[in-house]
């Protein structure tokens, strides 16, 4: 019965998130009340409010669904002969299928989660120190490999990567990377990153002789 009472209690959490990304995307967040959600969901008001207490812990419930993928994501590409580049593509690439699937609901999810609001800090930060408990293990095995400098620390080379990231989704949603050349763009952004800007030794050496 147990069993029963919970898959029930995840099928109306389910019904609710895709009753929230549908009304969201369609009518935007601020136009969508909760009564409309619970019409869509195909339950009760007071069920609504049994799950989520604000439409932003809809938001904060779907920070967490994108946690577990990236969990699961992580997992698949734990290979420790796979170039840490690959996994990081692979990763973020996870994050921005979830964003573009539904274009307004994304939009919301990003500007919940980089800029949240006074009165969500606490769980923004909650899923903030899940997000890094998950990628700091993945960033320390890359420092052992030789494919990370070991005098950065962590939660920076966090933030060059995210940073990128949201680069390539604000690029997406103002149409100057489409949905086709998004991984591809990302793994260059990423590989710049890794290799750095300035040039190479023997190119620096080159162009000085050139120009003596």
């Amino acid at each position: 019965m147990a069993g029963i009472r919970e898959m029930k209690k995840q099928q109306t959490r389910k019904a609710i998130m895709q009753a929230a990304v549908r009304l969201f995307n369609d009518k935007g967040f601020e136009n969508t009340s909760i009564e409309e959600l619970a019409r869509a969901a195909g339950i009760g008001k007071g069920t609504i409010y049994s799950y989520f207490r604000t439409k932003s812990d809809i938001l904060h419930a779907f920070c967490e669904d994108e946690l577990v993928c990236l969990h699961q994501e992580l997992t698949t590409h734990a290979d420790q002969e796979l170039p840490f580049l690959k996994q990081m593509v692979a990763i973020y690439m996870t994050e921005f299928r979830m964003i573009t699937e539904n274009r307004e609901f994304g939009r919301l999810f990003l500007q919940q989660t980089a800029f949240p609001r006074t009165v969500d800090l606490k769980k923004h930060r909650e899923n903030e120190d899940n997000y890094f408990r998950l990628l700091f293990p993945l960033l320390e095995k890359a420092q052992e490999r030789g494919e990370l400098r070991k005098d950065i620390e962590l939660l920076s080379v966090t933030g060059h990567f995210y940073g990128l990231y949201l680069l390539l989704v604000s690029a997406w949603f103002t149409g100057w990377v489409t949905t086709d050349e998004a991984e591809s763009t990302l793994e260059t952004l990423f590989r710049q990153a890794l290799e750095g800007l300035q040039p190479h030794p023997a190119s620096t050496s080159a162009e000085g002789k050139r120009h003596a």
